[in-house]
Parts: C-alpha cells; sequence; structure tokens
C-alpha cells in the first residue's frame, strides 16, 4: 500500500514534464516485473559493458564512472565515492575473464582517485563538480575499498593513497567510535550506522598493512553502531534522510559491514548480529523476491517500490551469511533478491539503459528517480558473481 510519506515524495520530486524515455520507462514498469530473468551469467556480461559505458561516457571525461544515466538528462559527471567501490569490482571481473581492458579501466580509475585526495588524506562528497567540496567520512571509506584492492592487485603505487585515507579515518574517529567531524554536506545531519561500511574499508586496508591500528577503528565503529541495533536487527540512525523507515540500501550498507567486522575478527557476537538483520531481511523478502525499498523498525513495508541498489546489496550479504551459518534460508532469499532485480535489467534494449540498473522498479520511486545508477550496476554485479560461486550445501 502506498504510504503518505512515498506520495508526499513522488508530489515534489517528479519533473514538470518527462521526456519521452521516461514516460516509456514508466509506461513499461506499471505493467508489472518482466517474466524474463536473463540469468546471473548475462547480466553480469550486460551491467559490465554498462559500467565501462558509464566511465566513457561521465559528462567530466576524468576516468572516473558517471554517477548515472537519466532518462531525463543523460549522463551525469563522475562520482568518487561509488567510483571507489566499483575498482574491486572492475578488478575481479578483470582476474576472472583475463580481460586486460578490464585491468586498465581499474588503473584509470585508482588514477583519478588518487589525482583528486585531499592532503591530508580525505576525499570529497557528491559528484566531482558538487560544491561544497569537502573531505567526508563515508566517501573516503568508500574509495578506501578501492584503493586497498588496488594495492592488493597492482603493488606500491597506491600505498600512500591508501596509508593517507585510513590514517584519515582514524584519527578523525570520535572516542565512542562514530564518526562525526567530517559528514556529508548530501544529506540529512546525524550519526550515520551505516558507517560500518567505512570500517569495512579500514579492515581491508588492515589487511594489506596490519600494525597502524586500522582494523581497531573500524571495529570500534561497529560496536557504536550494534549500539544501535535493536533485538530484530533493525538499526536506528540509518538512513540518508528518513531513519524512522531507512533505506534497504543503507541497511543493506550496515549489514555487509558487520559481516566483514565478523570476516576481521571472526568474533561469535559479531556474527550473531549480523544473522539477527539478514534472518529480519530474508524474512521480509517475497515469494518473487520483492524487498520494499524502506523499511520500518518491524521490517514492514514503508516503500511501494523496490530500491534495486538495496535488494542488490542483501542478495550479497544473505550469501555471505549462507556461506558463514550454512542456512538455506538465507540462500533461497538471496537467491530471489537476485532473480528480482536480474528480471527489471534489460539487456538488449535501447543505448545507454542497456545493462543499466535502475535506482528503483518502478522507474519513479523515490530512489535514484528516472536514472540508472553506477552503484546499483556494481552491486548487482558483486551479487550475481557470487550466486555463480556459491553452491548448495
Amino acid at each position: 500500500m502506498r504510504t503518505l510519506l512515498a506520495t508526499i515524495r513522488k508530489t515534489f520530486t517528479r519533473p514538470a514534464r518527462l521526456s519521452p524515455a521516461a514516460r516509456g520507462e514508466r509506461r513499461a514498469d506499471r505493467r508489472g516485473l518482466p517474466a524474463c530473468d536473463p540469468g546471473p551469467a548475462a547480466v553480469i556480461d550486460a551491467c559490465t559493458a554498462w559500467l565501462c559505458a558509464a566511465q566513457d561516457h561521465s559528462a567530466s571525461a576524468d576516468g572516473g564512472v558517471a554517477r548515472d544515466y537519466s532518462l531525463q538528462t543523460g549522463w551525469s559527471s563522475s562520482y568518487p565515492e561509488t567510483t571507489g567501490y566499483i575498482i574491486p569490482t572492475m578488478i575481479a571481473l578483470a582476474q576472472r575473464t583475463g580481460n586486460a581492458a578490464l585491468h586498465g579501466r581499474a588503473r584509470r580509475m585508482l588514477d583519478w582517485c588518487v589525482a583528486i585526495q585531499f592532503p591530508e588524506g580525505g576525499f570529497q562528497g557528491g559528484k566531482i563538480d558538487s560544491t561544497p567540496r569537502v573531505p567526508v567520512t563515508f566517501n573516503t571509506g568508500q574509495i578506501l575499498l578501492g584503493l586497498a584492492a588496488g594495492v592488493a592487485a597492482y603493488g606500491a603505487a597506491y600505498a600512500d593513497a591508501m596509508h593517507r585515507a585510513a590514517s584519515w579515518l582514524r584519527d578523525t574517529q570520535d572516542a565512542d567510535g562514530c564518526w562525526r567531524r567530517h559528514p556529508t554536506p548530501f544529506a540529512r545531519a546525524g550519526d550515520k550506522a551505516y558507517e560500518t561500511h567505512v570500517a569495512w574499508g579500514l579492515f581491508e586496508a588492515d589487511r594489506i598493512a596490519p600494525g597502524h591500528g586500522y582494523g581497531a577503528a573500524g571495529l570500534r565503529q561497529v560496536a557504536w553502531a550494534l549500539g544501535k541495533q535493536q533485538p530484530n536487527g533493525w538499526f536506528a540512525a540509518n538512513c540518508l534522510d528518513d531513519p524512522a523507515l531507512p533505506l534497504s540500501h543503507t541497511i543493506g550498507y550496515a549489514l555487509r559491514g558487520v559481516i566483514e567486522a565478523y570476516r576481521f575478527a571472526e568474533r561469535a557476537d559479531l556474527l550473531e548480529a549480523a544473522v539477527r538483520t539478514g534472518a529480519s531481511i530474508a524474512a521480509a523478502t517475497a515469494a518473487d523476491g520483492y524487498l520494499p525499498g524502506r523499511l520500518g523498525p518491524d521490517f514492514r513495508s514503508g516503500a511501494d517500490y523496490a530500491c534495486l541498489t538495496g535488494s542488490a546489496q542483501n542478495a550479497h550479504c544473505l550469501f555471505l551469511l549462507y556461506q558463514l551459518t550454512g542456512e538455506r534460508h538465507y540462500l533461497d532469499a538471496a537467491r530471489r533478491l537476485n532473480s528480482y532485480v536480474r528480471r527489471t535489467i534489460s539487456i538488449d534494449g535501447q543505448p545507454h539503459a542497456r545493462g543499466g540498473v535502475k535506482g528503483s522498479f518502478p522507474v519513479d520511486g523515490d530512489y535514484g528517480q528516472w536514472a540508472y545508477l553506477n552503484w546499483a550496476a556494481k552491486f548487482c554485479i558483486d551479487a550475481n558473481l557470487l550466486e555463480l560461486e556459491t553452491s548448495d550445501a
């Protein structure tokens, strides 16, 4: 059932005049979820090609990846935050396929990130041409994931940038584990539990270069975030704009960070915390793979659309929980989530949209409205790669 909040958002965010492409996509989506599931391999290939196109067509033409392709305005400028965590995906694809061109793309992304790093080690929020241009905790953590992957794959050329980013995060953390000094100017003010995804960047840096306190700083943040977790796994203070109805996207961020904390520290309490959230996500996933784009404290629907980014992220997390616990219900829910997202993707449609993953399904949902998002494609690739790698117990 459509919520009043969703109705208000759509009223005030819908453009006065839609392009023919936007009208056509909305019309198609309102007919319902397509019946055809292209399967993991076809979607991985299509989404990879779309990410390559997003790098090639970025309006800022700088080696980064365009934030999105909008059915209203076309290709955007590059987005540092998500380019950072697209890098590990591009490296994984290059290693899996032996495709030297994909390695070249990952190196161009890395070189661009190094070039835009602030002297103190942080990275800006927003797109490359957004203002104000200030260092932001969350964005730095996401780019740190790429820098750590770059060091692992390509060596010391990216080590200095990795250390400066990790040290900046370690040294700007408050004593209780929360980061408050460098918030993004592009989201609602307040503490963010989903910065467990920043902690994950520190775990990766610690694996590359132990002995600098990076992992310990990450664990402090996760401990703080778990103070926001309810017994059913829902997190307070865990959304870009509406803490009462967090996006499945930010829930996915928070859950992945807790899982990675367990994989780093191998503490049973961290796995137990991840299971609390994962079990509720699995239960909230419908038989057809639909997961509401926003979820209230009881994990009931707070939106009338799917946030496809969040669906893919949570699918990936549930595959990981299946690997860690052997519990079949995680595997089944993860497969349903992945199939739902795959069915929304056109693998042989119009240029620029082909292989892209929309922010919302239907396309006029309030997350990434009218647009195909680079991070949605990245998480879709990740989740489908893991599906291919995950076998039944």
